[in-house]
């Protein structure tokens, strides 16, 4: 199944143990070479390279887990709210040097506005973070047990070094998602997001660095496949966003190491638009869940099922509102769709469009890859006469296409949308709100947007869990996501001189 190319790949054998001395003698086994190749990195807007990707060696990789190691004990010694307040200044910092973040997101993106949302999401998410951690974190009070003089005290204990490997489609925001509440939880946290996109990791850590307590525990590093798979053998819990297949590799990787792993992988999501729908507020609602960042994200919705006897003007309103949408070119702060990030997923964006033609599909509007200045673009498509025998019905595109499929009861329109692997989101559209839930828990996604698209996008308070082969783990949104990075201690406490009725008569 297609996905987003994002790359790690399984730890190999002799990659250093966690903390381990990779750099405390003499160098062997490639410990001085970079763990990657100097690969080029693309702007997707010009389409010419314009950055070469840096990974580190064995050696300094090494050298930032044990530094990070040592630092995080005085880390999650400070209380809650000291946590907090780094996190308040680190968000602070990021504003400072925001204008810097912005125009590397740019270079690495090939976009602006969406850019300055994910920054703008990612610090109020660090605030939001320091505001609600420290009640979450507070000492829980001890309560008694079955046995009369025995207390039990809850208690928790971070992981000491949690590696975040990110895609990217959405760099800092998927970087931080997680790196955040780690952080909060009392963690070291190591990132490495994609080779696609490695550009923000030198703003962003001058932005870290202006906060040395938060500087110390946070690390950022570019790298590929060979960085990845040094980094799932080099640290105590992973959390990863990306393709399934390599979401596979990474839980073998951290299978052999016994070590959790949390896994946000693809998705091929479904909006359900009943017939009593409001089709204006629908069709303006699925256009943008379905094109926003270019349709590059893996809750974007990616098929439509819509009651048959509202299809046809469905479609026709879609299409009117989806023409209306220009592309950010050539000035992308204007706004519109950007350029596809990755050259590797234009390829898979064009194979999904050929199958889909060479089966009788038809594109209503859009339906062309251009080469405009270099970058690769497409305009919103709404492709009709489409079916379950379609790669674009079926596997994740991740391009601005909705197709659109028409259902003649709700138990089809059902049968529709859990015929897929994934289970990430939805979306259910119906003029009774109620009656749209009920739908809604019919279907297995994690989040379902009732009367709207991709709320997950911008509002990440409310806790959910990947279904089927979109991930496994913890919630990573709403206040669940603090305790992936927790382990549970109960200390439990003999209160009073009374002895033990199991112990030894002596």
């Amino acid at each position: 199944m297609p996905d987003r190319p994002e790359a790690t790949a399984p730890a190999p054998e002799t990659a250093p143990a966690p903390g381990a001395g990779a750099g405390t003698g003499p160098e062997t086994n490639g410990a001085s070479a970079p763990l990657d190749p100097a690969m080029p990195v693309h702007d997707p807007r010009p389409g010419r390279v314009t950055h070469t990707l840096a990974a580190p060696t064995r050696t300094e990789l090494a050298d930032l887990c044990r530094a990070l190691r040592v630092a995080q004990p005085a880390w999650e010694r400070r209380s809650p709210a000291e946590r907090a307040d780094a996190l308040v200044a680190f968000a602070d910092a990021l504003e400072r040097h925001g204008e810097n973040v912005l125009a590397a997101l740019a270079a690495d993106t090939g976009r602006v506005v969406e850019s300055r949302l994910e920054l703008d999401i990612t610090v109020a998410a660090l605030r939001r973070w320091a505001a609600n951690a420290p009640g979450l974190l507070g000492a829980a009070p001890e309560r008694p047990s079955e046995i009369p003089w025995i207390g039990i005290r809850p208690a928790a204990r971070a992981y000491e070094l949690v590696g975040v490997i990110s895609p990217w489609n959405s760099p800092p925001l998927l970087s931080f998602i997680d790196a955040i509440p780690a952080l909060a939880a009392g963690s070291s946290v190591v990132v490495k997001p994609s080779e696609v996109t490695p550009r923000f990791v030198a703003a962003v850590r001058a932005a870290a660095e202006e906060v040395p307590a938060l500087a110390a525990v946070l690390g950022l590093v570019e790298g590929g496949a060979g960085t990845g798979a040094a980094l799932v053998a080099s640290v105590d819990l992973v959390a990863f966003t990306g393709s399934v297949p390599t979401g596979r590799t990474v839980a073998r990787a951290a299978a052999e190491r016994l070590i959790p792993v949390c896994l946000e992988l693809g998705g091929k999501d479904p909006a359900i638009v009943c017939r009593d729908a409001d089709l204006d507020h629908a069709t303006s609602a699925i256009l943008w869940g379905g094109t926003a960042n270019a349709g590059q994200s893996c809750l974007s919705i990616e098929r439509v099922y819509v009651h048959a006897d509202r299809y046809a003007e469905f479609v026709g309103l879609l299409a009117d509102k989806a023409a209306k949408v220009g592309l950010a070119h050539p000035d992308p702060a204007l706004g519109g769709l950007g350029p596809i990030i990755d050259p590797d997923q234009a390829g898979v964006i064009q194979e999904h469009l050929d199958d889909a033609y060479t089966q009788g599909a038809r594109a209503v509007c859009g339906g062309t890859l251009e080469r405009i200045d270099g970058g690769t673009y497409l305009r919103p498509t709404v492709l009709t006469g489409v079916h379950h025998g379609m790669r674009v019905m079926t596997e994740e595109t991740f391009g601005p296409i909705l197709p659109v499929m028409p259902f003649a009861t709700e138990d089809e329109a059902v049968a529709l949308a859990e015929d897929s692997p994934y289970g990430l989101s939805a979306a259910v559209f119906a003029a009774d709100a109620e009656a749209a839930v009920a739908l809604a828990a019919r279907l297995s996604a994690g989040a379902i947007s009732i009367n709207d698209a991709a709320l997950t996008a911008v509002l990440h308070e409310g806790e959910k869990n990947a279904f089927k082969q979109s991930g496994i783990g913890g919630s990573r949104m709403g206040p669940a996501s603090l305790a992936r990075f927790l382990r549970r201690q109960s200390l439990l406490v003999h209160r009073g001189s009374v002895e033990d009725p199991w112990w030894h008569r002596l």
